[in-house]
């Protein structure tokens, strides 16, 4: 079975990142050990190092900076295991014998290059890309954007010339649902001996290192630094909880909202659609890919039954296994005998023809395909625009 299929070229934003990723790759070697020897000593880089390495970053995108440092240890521990109920029991065997590998601390990396693209979703997508390529290093971890580093929570760290024990830190938090942010405030002892430029510089940097920066980014609406103890003081190890809450609070089930409707002379509709969603849970997806499957077995609504469910539910469950981390479905809309799926792929991954082969063994109808390079999910705002408002948005 053939696929109808329109494709669009990278556009010339696109080819020069790619460029500028390569470059950067290319000129990885001379700039290594430098970076490894700044680490171990304690020193920042030297300025013909540091501006080589600053310059091709921020060919990249000029969003973007970038640190050195040492590598963050492995994360996690029993209570990071997924124990849902519908959870794959090979998964779950999975992260208990990692969590018993005492290899993942004797074999972890000692260095740590991290790019920051910060607020900027477009910077975060091309971060994304670098750190995908990046060539394998036992010594080094090449980082997208700076992770949660609860164990430097515990530690004590030098500001103007103050030394300050994180451990001492308290936080309150606030859910202010105009915004659906989260509003951050941060307590130390010693705030009352700082300056109020170096007290917003602590209250943000512990704030990052609880969540991470995409986190950060994602719900923090705000982050202040307080003078006094909050009323309920909680620990700044907390705050990926309530994050989650929040997250789960504002999506459906699972993360997807299930609408129903009734479209002129096509009859009954169903649509699930990924919400909430933001460009920095899949920040390496940028190739848009609409698919519709025509069924067969269907009732009088034309919506899908008995076998044709099966066969549908069977085809998603192997798209979503070849796909792992190099794809994700978006949205289905299922009308008048045909469903219409939304993905996005990581277009350098290269699993889109082996996507497409699994879709020519469709025995129920002419698959049609169409793909286009979409960074900034145009497609997908358009396909969900007609429900944004019973999104909540």
């Amino acid at each position: 079975m053939a696929l109808f299929r329109r494709r669009r070229s990278a556009d010339t934003s696109d080819s020069a990142s790619t460029a500028a990723v390569t470059a950067f790759w290319d000129a990885w070697p001379t700039v290594r050990s430098p970076l490894a020897e700044s680490v171990e000593s304690d020193t920042p880089a030297s300025a013909e190092v540091s501006e080589r390495v600053s310059a091709l970053v921020k060919a990249i995108h000029p969003d973007l900076d970038w640190e050195v440092g040492p590598a963050p240890q492995p994360q996690g521990g029993l209570e990071d295991l997924d124990l849902s109920a519908d959870v794959d029991p090979a998964k779950l065997l999975e992260q208990l014998a990692a969590l018993d590998d005492p290899s993942r601390f004797t074999d972890a990396p000692s260095y740590a290059l991290t790019l920051r693209p910060g607020a900027s979703e477009e910077a975060r997508v091309q971060s994304e890309r670098w750190s995908r390529s990046a060539p394998e290093d036992t010594e080094w971890r090449f980082l997208p954007v700076r992770p949660a580093d609860h164990d430097q929570l515990g530690n004590t760290v030098r500001w103007d010339d103050h030394e300050l024990d994180l451990s001492h830190v308290s936080v309150s938090m606030r859910v202010n649902q105009g915004t659906s942010r989260i509003e951050v405030g941060v307590y130390h002892p010693d705030n009352m001996f700082l300056s109020g430029e170096t007290r917003q510089a602590v209250a943000e940097h512990v704030t990052l290192l609880a969540l991470g920066e995409d986190q950060f980014v994602r719900w923090v609406g705000k982050v202040t630094s307080l003078d006094e103890r909050p009323m309920d003081p909680l620990p700044p190890t907390s705050m990926p909880a309530v994050a989650k809450q929040m997250g789960d609070l504002l999506g459906g089930t699972d993360g997807w909202v299930t609408l129903h409707g009734r479209l002129p002379l096509q009859g009954p509709l169903e649509v699930q659609v990924r919400h909430p969603v933001t460009r920095r849970d899949f920040p390496a997806l940028s190739l848009f890919v609409q698919v519709l499957v025509p069924y067969a077995d269907a009732d009088a609504d034309r919506l899908p039954q008995e076998t044709s469910v099966v066969s549908l539910a069977d085809l998603e469950a192997r798209l979503s296994g070849l796909l792992g981390d190099n794809g994700a479905l978006f949205m289905q809309q299922t009308v008048a005998g045909q469903r219409m799926y939304v993905y996005y792929l990581d277009p350098d991954s290269g699993v889109l023809p082996e996507f497409e082969d699994l879709l020519k063994d469709w025995p129920e109808g002419k698959v049609q395909l169409r793909t286009q390079l979409d960074p900034r999910w145009q497609q997908f705002d358009q396909a969900r625009r007609p429900y944004v408002r019973k999104l909540g948005h």
